[in-house]
This record gives C-alpha cells, sequence and structure tokens, in this order.
C-alpha cells in the first residue's frame, strides 16, 4: 500500500504564504505516520511578459493585505512589487522542481525560503541568481542547481506539473490531497486553519492504519 500527501501550490501564490504554517504541521503529521510529501507546482501566473500595470499591482496589494490579517504571516509593503517588476511565476515554480529532482527535502526547504525572500523580504524570486542564492542556502551545489535550472528536462517537467494540476481541475491554491493506491481524497481547496485539517488528516491516516 502506497500512501502521500500531495501538496499543490505556488511558492509566489499569496495564500499559500499565509498556508506555510499550516502546510508545515499538515507535512510533520503526515510524516510521522510514515506518509511523505509530495510537492506538485501549480503555476499561478506563468509565462507573464509584461510588467505589472498599476491597476493589477493595487489588486494585488490588497489581496496580500487581506491574507496578512486573516494569517498574520508577514508581507512587506513598502516598495512592494516595484515598477517594471513581471510576475511571472514560472522561475520559482521551476527552481522548486530542480530542487525536487536534485534533493526531495531541500524541495520542501526552499519553498519557504523562496516564500519569505518574496513577500518578507521583498527579492526579486522570478531572478535565476536569486533563487540560485536561496538554493545554496538549503544546502543545494549552487553550479549543480544553476546547470539544472536551466536544463530543457527541468523545463518539462515544470510544464508537466502545471499539466497535472491544469487536468485535475486544480485552478486554486492551495489544495492538499491526500493519495493512498492511487485514490485521491482532497483535504482541503482554498486557506483553511490547522484546526480544520489536522483532524481530517488524521481521519485519513487512521483508515490507512487499519486497511
Amino acid at each position: 500500500m502506497t500512501s502521500r500527501l500531495l501538496y499543490v501550490m505556488d511558492p509566489m501564490c499569496s495564500w499559500c504564504w499565509g498556508f506555510a504554517p499550516v502546510a508545515g504541521k499538515l507535512v510533520e503529521q503526515a510524516r510521522a505516520a510514515g506518509v511523505p510529501l509530495a510537492l506538485v507546482m501549480g503555476g499561478l501566473r506563468t509565462g507573464q511578459g509584461a510588467a505589472l500595470e498599476p491597476t493589477t499591482k493595487r489588486y494585488i496589494l490588497e489581496h496580500w493585505q487581506a491574507v496578512h490579517e486573516a494569517t498574520g504571516q508577514p508581507f512587506r509593503f513598502e516598495n512592494a512589487l516595484p515598477e517594471g517588476f513581471v510576475y511571472d511565476t514560472e522561475p520559482a515554480c521551476r527552481a522548486v522542481v530542480t530542487a525536487r529532482r536534485l534533493d526531495e527535502d531541500c524541495a520542501w526547504a526552499l519553498v519557504g525560503e523562496i516564500q519569505r525572500a518574496f513577500y518578507a523580504e521583498g527579492r526579486d524570486v522570478t531572478q535565476a541568481s536569486v533563487l540560485t542564492e536561496l538554493a545554496e542556502q538549503v544546502g543545494l551545489p549552487r553550479i549543480e542547481f544553476a546547470e539544472a535550472f536551466d536544463s530543457q528536462d527541468n523545463h518539462l517537467a515544470t510544464l508537466a506539473d502545471f499539466s497535472w494540476a491544469r487536468d485535475l481541475g486544480i485552478a486554486g491554491f492551495p489544495t492538499v490531497l491526500a493519495e493512498r493506491d492511487g485514490q485521491l481524497a482532497l483535504l482541503t481547496n482554498g486557506y483553511q486553519p490547522l484546526s480544520e485539517l489536522a483532524p481530517l488528516l488524521d481521519r485519513w491516516l487512521e483508515r490507512g492504519r487499519h486497511a
């Protein structure tokens, strides 16, 4: 019997940042029961070539404010999304896919570093140099990561993640699924507090123990 916890997310999705403490607890809960984590990149805003327009920027920052108020997660609003910023989440997603293929444990750590850098520190995590630095911080060899990040294989693997999520009809993030022997159970599509989700996961884990 094979089981895993699937977390479908995007490192540059504000609700995923808001959900980060909850996700961390769910991952711990699953791992304590011997159920590994599988990260799937959802691709929130990919292929964006144009800088943010003022109205879009205002809308996004209002969204961030709502996430901050609902979850208490830190956001740096001063000089956020500076003029000329292209909000393309593909590079950050590809960085996580690259890390996942090099060292799965480092991938989960890298998600947290990208989120913190972007939301709490205001760094431009669409830049390969920033992503490579963050990857090095979580223990991935700089040159190996940089080469893999630019490879055709990792471009395709990232697109495969986006397609997988789209084919399942997952349009919103965060989404957490529990999979047992190919059967998927939805724990949440969208932010929910740990008090709601921990009991759901516990019941699913318990059923696995008695299967």
